[in-house]
């Protein structure tokens, strides 16, 4: 069967014109005519009816509806947009031993404000006072929600307002988790996943889609058994980083709320980064290897950010891709010597990150 084939207006006018002169042999149809000035208004309304029927017909499917559209398939199914999710994490404070920590300590990054809480993620209260070495760990959140508000590990920072004994300078120990809103085809892909993995009583495609449906998860791998019979661990992860602790936290909550009850014991855990360093000889034809450089971590970047928490690294794979970037007459990876396999044990799920990048010449 073929598809129906919807005539642009040139087509329309033009049939127009021709059972006009079917039914008048002698009726006027040159451009500078009455009837092709008429047929022409007509085929524009008729082509606007054809466009708007093809467009009725996309929003049928929810792989080719509009934005709103594709929220209301979902909305059937019990699926909604997530949300952005704020970044949080931990901030050190140093000071004088006992001294007192004022509640709502406020930290500028950039354009970012972030507060420091009351309660961790756990519910534990956070410290009120600098512990005998004048230090103390404070759960911390930013104002606004979006993936601008994560901050690398260790970041110094200056307390907007340092109350009495407390230092100025602080460190932002981490401040991860955050996620922009989330777009049509993340949205897309968990309709279709439910749609074609309807719920199954606890299978591991149910703990992936229970996983998927709090905001703050951009990615879920589920591991059966990992711990013994009986367990089930899922690994997430937040825009292609780590969660933060208040994600892990509601994951945990809302998979114990809806696995069933014959599970054993299930486990919400962030995988843990191992840094893959690159060493790599090049011989480039004479092109200035500062300028091949920022091609050559651009692609190994989109490589590492395809790789899943366990999943090991292939060199040769490595090896095709640097061989394939232009201006590189011959190669010889140094580093890694192998392929590189992530541990994943019922300790923790390593997860292989780009490291260092050297680039030399090849001899």
């Amino acid at each position: 069967m073929m598809p129906l084939s919807t005539p642009d207006f040139a087509s329309i006018r033009d049939a127009l014109l021709r059972d006009l002169q079917n039914l008048r042999a002698d009726a006027a149809t040159a451009p500078d005519s009455d009837n092709f000035v008429r047929a022409s208004a007509t085929a524009g309304a008729v082509e606007g009816l054809y466009q708007h029927q093809s467009w009725i017909a996309r929003q049928i499917f929810p792989d080719t509806a509009d934005s709103a559209y594709l929220e209301q398939h979902a909305r059937l199914r019990g699926i909604v947009r997530k949300p952005a999710a704020a970044a949080s994490g931990w901030l050190q404070i140093n000071g004088a031993p006992g001294a007192l920590v004022a509640s709502g300590l406020q930290v500028r990054v950039g354009d970012q404000l972030y507060v420091a809480q009351p309660f961790d993620a756990q519910g534990k209260p956070a410290p009120d006072r600098l512990d005998v070495n004048g230090q103390a760990s404070l759960p911390i959140q930013a104002s606004q929600p979006g993936s601008a508000g994560n901050q690398p590990a260790n970041l110094p920072v200056e307390l907007m307002q340092a109350p009495s004994g407390v230092a100025s300078k602080a460190i932002l120990l981490a401040m991860t988790g955050a996620t922009d809103e989330e777009n049509d085809q993340a949205l897309l892909d968990r309709l279709l996943e439910l749609i074609r993995r309807p719920p199954a009583g606890g299978n591991q495609y149910d703990y992936r889609r229970w996983a998927m449906e709090i905001d703050g998860v951009s990615a879920a791998y589920v591991y059966p058994l990992r711990r013994g019979a009986g367990t089930v661990d899922v690994v997430i992860t937040a825009d292609g980083s780590l969660p933060s602790d208040k994600t892990l936290a509601k994951v945990q909550a809302h998979i114990e709320d809806l696995r069933p009850v014959t599970a054993k014991n299930c486990l919400v855990l962030a995988p843990t980064p191992r840094p893959v360093d690159i060493d790599v000889a090049l011989d480039l034809g004479g092109m200035s290897a500062d300028a091949f450089t920022p091609l050559l971590q651009q692609t190994l970047q989109a490589y590492f950010a395809g790789l899943a928490p366990g999943e090991q690294l292939v060199k040769s794979r490595i090896e095709a891709m640097i061989s394939d970037l232009p201006g590189v007459q011959d190669r010889q990876l140094n580093a890694p010597a192998g392929n590189v396999k992530p541990v994943s044990d019922a300790s923790k799920v390593e997860w292989l990150r780009l490291g260092q990048l050297t680039v030399r010449a090849l001899k």
